[in-house]
């Protein structure tokens, strides 16, 4: 049964004392306090963008919700987008205010993923690379790859920015003056070619899990309709670990479990280090572009490689 404990910015807050989750060593209060302390920083990457929300509920597993429920109050703002690939239209949220960010806090909505463009955009406002360690890997091993996205970033003349993704990589965001979406992802493909091509030892762009060889992923399909967890976000993990800016030269010294919601707000203080940090957008050289529309959107060569496998495994069959 639903207790309402006390209201803010007039949305009634319910059981705010029951755990968050398994293995969260943390309350639903403490979701709510700390997306309300943080709102100056957080709404300013999700206003105007159709949001998606990774929730949990007593008993079940996570579940990410993308149409906004028919029971959500009538002010909060949303946009229609047309889903391609479950062709039907999903009608976002989107968090301009504190209001609608306590309402989704209420409905335990723990992540906050934005899309890379605003409502209604023809263009993405980053080009975003995720790095993801291999099975097993570290977190070291992830500080080595973003450094040769670093490298391969001031070699193309641009400049970005580094958060810890909540998780065990990290995001680097490139903010874009006027990119389209096309021109963006083959930039971001070109951007980790370059970046796996400094150290091939260390990082790649193989799609295909099992081609990794235990190196850093360097994840370039974040374009398009695709989302990325927003800067300050929770994540649904033991400890409840924050999606957390960090500079450049401090990567060396930080580990994604040193930013959660008990101390993300202290690490923080009065400041917005995301917004600090990242730089002004930046039209992408023209080379960059050029050569990333060669190379293949990883996800199609992927599925047509997987397909070309299988199709080998059923030829060549079990062997006696």
């Amino acid at each position: 049964m639903k207790k309402v404990t006390e209201t803010r910015a007039d949305v009634e807050l319910s059981n705010l004392d029951q755990p968050l989750f398994d293995g969260a060593g943390a309350t639903k209060r403490d979701l709510v306090d700390y997306l309300d302390a943080v709102r100056d920083r957080i709404l300013p990457v999700l206003r105007g963008r159709p949001l998606s929300v990774m929730r949990v509920r007593p008993g079940q597993e996570p579940f990410m919700q993308k149409n906004v429920p028919k029971y959500a109050p009538d002010w909060i703002a949303t946009t229609t987008v047309w889903a391609q690939a479950s062709h039907r239209e999903v009608s976002y949220a989107l968090c301009n205010d504190r209001r609608t960010l306590l309402w989704f806090a209420n409905q335990r909505a723990v992540e906050y993923h934005p899309t890379l463009a605003e409502a209604g955009g023809d263009h993405p406002s980053h080009l975003v690379m995720d790095l993801d360690p291999p099975e097993g890997g570290t977190f070291d091993q992830v500080v080595r790859a973003a450094r040769l996205v670093e490298r391969a970033l001031a070699d193309s003349g641009l400049d970005g920015a580094v958060k810890t993704s909540g998780a065990k990589g990290v995001h680097v965001f490139v903010p874009l003056d006027g990119a389209g979406f096309e021109d963006a992802a083959a930039a971001t493909r070109a951007l980790a070619a370059r970046a796996e091509r400094l150290d091939p030892d260390v990082a790649t762009t193989a799609f295909i899990r099992e081609d990794r060889d235990g190196k850093v992923f360097l994840d370039s399909t974040r374009a398009g309709g695709a989302t990325v967890v927003a800067a300050y976000s929770p994540r649904i993990r033991p400890g409840v670990p924050v999606s957390f800016p960090v500079a450049w030269d401090a990567l060396d010294d930080v580990t994604p479990t040193d930013f959660t919601l008990r101390t993300a707000l202290d690490r923080l203080g009065d400041g917005d280090p995301w917004a600090e940090r990242m730089p002004a957008p930046q039209p992408l050289p023209a080379d960059l572009v050029e050569e990333g529309h060669a190379i293949p959107i990883a996800r199609v060569q992927a599925m047509h490689e997987g397909k070309r496998r299988a199709r080998a495994r059923r030829t060549d069959g079990p062997t006696t």
